[in-house]
């Protein structure tokens, strides 16, 4: 579980900037909240903002993040990081992109983070926090790594971390429990794409294999309403007519060559058939991929990864949630992670949207709800809505204020100036 992520000096990130989970002490939506340990945090968190404003990269460094995690052991000396940090200031474009998560494994609180640049860790910091003291696993810094007795797991290993190497990797190499624990917490945290999803189709496909996922899976569907009234599943030996014919030659032509003599899964959508007179005749299979929007496709993609987080209890991070998707089939999306029906685990959901209809039935809290701007210099800003306060006043912004339409009107930042719509038009 998260309770808070920080990034600095990142994209499009010049200050460090944190999206907090801990929920605060309003008192709406309760059921959007839970207890574990000493900790009340929030299920989900929505991000709004402008193009270009740094939502996608703000996730785009949590992915990054959980990259570097799990790549930084299996690297050469030679090897790159690809980071890009702020370029467009002096003083940040050749210092060190700051990471920082701090997180639940078992109720014991974590806070692990690291400085890095293209070739090398500058910093690297773990602590763990007992009764109401945080105490220190270890601390990396340019000169040398600092092991505690409370890591003794890490002790001997100091020498053996290369530079571009991450220490907490390098211990989960030789056994280490804690860090094992950690790179577990990492593997599990799941950040996808809603523009480009047909990669989690698998995920989709292994739930639908096991029947209590299925289960859940084919309800989830059928609250949807997407038009079909079943699914057929099956497994066949690949064929060149299971491709469109549109593809490009050469394309065409690596898939081929990749999937030949494979098994692979088919989904077929059911639909009613009826006579002239309206009458229910039988039914239709279509072929989900080539006869279903593009809407359906991608609810269908995405579902995998959004159950394998609710029945795991883990994380999943969205970007371009309601790409393709109706208001609605993203306002049930949102609403599995909040409901405690449906979430009966504490998962967690962070997602980039363009929505502003869930500010108004989303039921979200206003500590779910950020924005991000940037500011005159193109740097991103992060700030939450709880954060924000009535004009004039030190008074946080109500409850029942109407949150889209302030949004839209411009009350709360984070929205693209477009300019005199009159003129525009007149200009076209």
């Amino acid at each position: 579980m998260i309770i808070e992520f920080t990034v600095g000096n990142f994209l499009s990130f010049r200050e460090n900037k944190t999206l907090s989970l801990e929920a605060t002490n309003i008192t709406e939506y309760k059921e959007s909240t839970f207890k574990s340990g000493k900790f009340k945090l929030l299920k989900s968190a929505v991000l709004y903002g402008a193009n270009s404003s740094g939502k996608s990269n703000f996730i785009k460094a949590m992915s990054t993040m959980k990259r570097i995690v799990m790549t930084s052991v299996e690297k050469t000396s030679a090897s790159k990081f690809e980071i890009i940090p702020f370029l467009l200031n002096t003083s940040t474009e050749n210092k060190p992109t700051f990471f920082e998560l701090v997180f639940l494994i078992d109720k014991t609180r974590y806070r692990y983070g690291f400085e890095i640049d293209n070739s090398s860790i500058h910093g690297e910091w773990l602590f763990k926090l007992e009764d109401d003291n945080e105490i220190p696993l270890f601390i990396r810094e340019v000169n040398g790594i600092g092991v505690t007795d409370d890591f003794k797991e890490g002790h001997g290993l100091e020498s053996k971390t290369r530079e571009n190497a991450l220490f907490l990797s390098v211990v989960d190499q030789f056994n280490g429990e804690i860090a094992a624990k950690i790179i577990s917490w990492f593997n599990d945290l799941g950040t996808i794409s809603g523009l480009s999803h047909d990669n989690y189709r698998g995920v989709t496909f292994s739930l639908l294999d096991k029947k209590e996922s299925k289960e859940r899976l084919l309800d989830f569907f059928k609250d949807l309403d997407l038009g079909f009234e079943q699914l057929k599943f099956r497994k066949e030996k690949f064929q060149e007519s299971f491709l469109p014919s549109d593809l490009p030659t050469e394309l065409l032509n690596d898939i081929i060559n990749d999937l030949q003599g494979k098994t692979i899964a088919r989904i077929n959508t059911v639909h009613n058939k009826y006579d002239e007179k309206g009458k229910k005749v039988g039914f239709r299979d279509f072929d989900l991929r080539e006869q279903e929007s593009s809407g359906t496709n991608k609810v269908f993609d995405i579902s995998g990864p959004i159950f394998d987080t609710l029945i795991r209890g883990g994380v999943l991070v969205i970007d371009e949630l309601d790409a393709k998707l109706h208001p609605l089939m993203t306002a049930a999306i949102t609403n599995l992670f909040n409901s405690p029906e449906y979430n009966t685990n504490n998962a967690q959901l962070i997602f980039a949207t363009h929505d502003t209809n869930l500010l108004s039935y989303g039921r979200f809290r206003r500590d779910q709800i950020y924005f991000l701007e940037k500011d005159k210099f193109e740097a991103s800003d992060l700030y939450s809505l709880i954060e924000y306060k009535e004009e004039g006043s030190d008074k946080k912004i109500r409850k029942d204020r109407s949150f889209e339409k302030d949004y839209i009107n411009g009350r709360y930042g984070a929205i693209p100036f477009i300019g005199n719509f009159e003129e525009l038009l007149s200009n076209g």
